[in-house]
């Protein structure tokens, strides 16, 4: 992605003064706001990308959708950012900080995939595993996807656990390919 490197120096420079003022929790709670809204809301992201809209205008659009709800040290940074035209990587700034946070914190983010919504105990108990087996904080994002039709795939960082039924299927479905059976006659 264009940017990513100027993103993350964004995001780095507004850690360092959170830490510094000891408002790190605060910046992370409005990044994490950012960084979901500009997910969930494309028409914001072409609006900040946006050559046409004048910076301005764009400031003032930042303040009605966010009003009320960033701490003072963020609001001053978005400003900054606008001001300084580089309101078209905001939502990479904002996901550069949320990660910079999970790693300074020793967070790790597990990615969970199962075909039906785990149930509360079972996903607190592969919590607790996961815990003890990485000895970080785990924080999980559960994805339900039918086509893996059971079982569970576990993604952290680039590790990668696939106990899928589509799996084992694709897997036996190679094996079969194989045909290692030859008839006698």
């Amino acid at each position: 992605m264009k940017g990513t490197k100027s993103a993350s120096r964004y995001a780095k420079s507004l850690m360092v003064l959170a830490i510094e003022q000891n408002l790190l929790e605060q910046a992370y709670a409005d990044m994490k706001l950012i960084d979901d809204t500009c997910d969930q809301t494309k028409e914001l992201q072409l609006l900040l990308k946006s050559p046409v809209v004048k910076a301005d205008k764009k400031e003032a659009i930042m303040k009605a959708v966010f009003k009320g709800k960033l701490s003072a040290i963020t609001e001053q940074f978005v400003q900054l950012i606008i001001r300084h035209r580089r309101e078209n990587i905001l939502h990479e700034i904002s996901d550069s900080f949320v990660k910079q946070y999970q790693a300074y914190k020793k967070i790790d983010v597990a990615e969970i995939i199962s075909a039906i919504p785990l149930k509360a105990d079972i996903k607190a108990n592969l919590v607790a595993q996961l815990k003890k087996q990485s000895g970080r904080e785990v924080l999980v994002k559960e994805i339900v996807d039918p086509a893996i039709i059971g079982g569970l795939v576990v993604r952290i960082g680039d590790k990668q656990y696939d106990g899928s039924i589509a799996r084992k299927l694709n897997d036996l479905k190679k094996d079969f390919s194989k045909n290692p059976y030859v008839p006698s006659f």
